[in-house]
């Protein structure tokens, strides 16, 4: 016996339609509240350990994919990264640490 499926088909232009709705009557903090729980539920059912099961799958996928070299250039763009952060929060140096 086949379940019907009630609403649009995922993909088109009214999902995402749907989805603007729920957005616009719900808000943002809803969709990160319902994140958080449907997280928090999964690693209560299966626990911590699945996140580094499929943390791991998701590398394997990205490196398949994009290759070792992908890694040396996210490595380089977000050492990039960081150091202009880190260089931003810096305080001024003061007349007496000059020198």
């Amino acid at each position: 016996m086949s379940t019907i499926r009630r609403g649009p088909v995922p993909g088109t232009e009214q999902a995402a339609h749907g989805g603007q709705a729920v957005k616009q009557k719900y808000g943002p903090d809803f969709y990160r509240e319902i994140g958080k729980k449907g997280g928090l539920a999964v690693k209560e059912q299966r626990g911590a350990y699945f996140y580094a099961q499929i943390g791991k799958k998701g590398g394997e996928s990205t490196r398949a994919k994009h290759g070792l070299e992908h890694y040396a250039r996210i490595g380089q763009v977000g050492g990039t990264a960081k150091h202009k952060t880190r260089r931003k929060e810096k305080t001024p140096a003061t007349p007496d640490t000059q020198g």
